[in-house]
């Protein structure tokens, strides 16, 4: 194949040739560059795999994305996996995911990284109610945050609201020092750092202010109708069906909500169970509600923590085989997904 471009070319090979090195320790095809041709060797499949994998990254290229190692190994990874699953459309090819910008803010630009999270934003374009389910690190609420925000700079609605329920600290709140506003900022923190990425940090108290941006625990949605607003529940595991009821009934006319949480993590005291568990079941059928999933190899945090991930889904799975009877219990003894059982903490949303 011939780049025209030389500098695409440049890019598309890196500084020092770093991509280069890279694409070809993660293709079985040896690649030659001369000028601007490249000649791919190897097996037709491998070949194939190949050119596609190049001619992505120059069409990501072209769209104003900056080449990078982690482009290039996301794209290898969409094109491999989509040799095995159906053929994804082109609007779910590697070079739309990774070029389809949210939100960006002083050079740096929010988009999705897997197939899954552009299937995800998709739908919330697409819906009005969509639960984001997943494990930490898949960005399902910074996603949702960017969503918001890009709304919110479109016109399409006139305030964002944000809410968690505070489990943990339950009917403690009242003991707990200071204001309200500090006994409840532990538990929301996750929301405004994310508002920092994507605001410039002198306009968000103004626009709390203003009510523009409104971060509250989940116990203050009770009793009020939310109109043009864009609304994000996150960790929607620690509310029991109830609240995710009530929540839910919130919806005013001209406003979207998003629902995001993570199933195996559930907090919620007395076995207590989860209201975005059975939501599911109870909303299934229901048009304009969607629930896209996301799964472990969607974390865009550290590497580290997909494969931490995958270990204790397999640690689960080969211990309730090996023990039927234990088959709620987690890896370290408590419940499974009790993070007081020892389980990690996310300390925000997943990016």
């Amino acid at each position: 194949m011939v780049v025209a471009d030389e500098r695409a070319m440049v890019g598309l090979l890196g500084s020092g040739d770093a991509l280069l090195r890279q694409l070809e320790e993660s293709l079985d095809a040896d690649i030659h560059v001369r000028g601007n041709r490249i000649t791919l060797r190897g097996g037709a499949g491998e070949v194939a795999l190949a050119e596609r994998a190049l001619r992505e990254l120059l069409t990501l290229q072209e769209s104003g994305s900056v080449l990078d190692a982690d482009a290039v190994r996301r794209t290898v990874s969409m094109l491999t996996d989509a040799a095995t699953t159906p053929a994804p459309t082109a609007a779910e090819s590697p070079a739309a995911v990774l070029g389809l910008n949210i939100v960006s803010r002083r050079g740096r630009v929010i988009r999705p990284k897997t197939l899954n999270q552009k299937r995800y934003v998709d739908a919330i374009d697409e819906h009005t109610i969509v639960f984001g389910i997943g494990p930490a690190g898949t960005g399902k609420t910074y996603l949702a945050m960017a969503k918001a925000v890009q709304s919110l700079q479109a016109k399409q609605v006139n305030r964002i609201i944000l809410t968690r329920p505070a489990v943990e600290a339950g009917e403690r709140l009242g003991f707990l020092p200071g204001t309200l506003s500090d006994k409840i900022d532990p538990y929301l923190r996750p929301l405004y750092d994310a508002l920092h990425d994507m605001l410039d940090p002198e306009s968000i108290p103004r626009l709390m202010a203003s009510g523009t941006i409104e971060v509250a625990p989940l116990a203050y949605m009770r009793g009020r109708t939310l109109n043009d607003a864009f609304i994000i529940l996150d960790e929607a595991q620690n509310t029991t069906p109830e609240q995710m009821k009530m929540f839910l009934t919130r919806l005013g006319f001209g406003s979207k909500i998003v629902v995001t949480g993570d199933v195996t993590q559930v907090d919620l005291p007395g076995g207590q169970r989860s209201g975005l568990q059975v939501v599911r079941d109870i909303l299934a059928d229901v048009e304009d509600v969607a629930f896209p999933q996301l799964t472990s190899s969607d974390v865009v945090r550290h590497r580290l923590v997909g494969r931490i991930v995958e270990a204790y889904e397999q640690w689960d799975a080969d211990h309730d085989e090996a023990a039927p009877d234990r088959q709620d219990r987690g890896p370290l003894g408590g419940r499974r997904g009790d993070r007081s059982a020892g389980a990690d903490r996310s300390s925000g949303a997943g990016r």
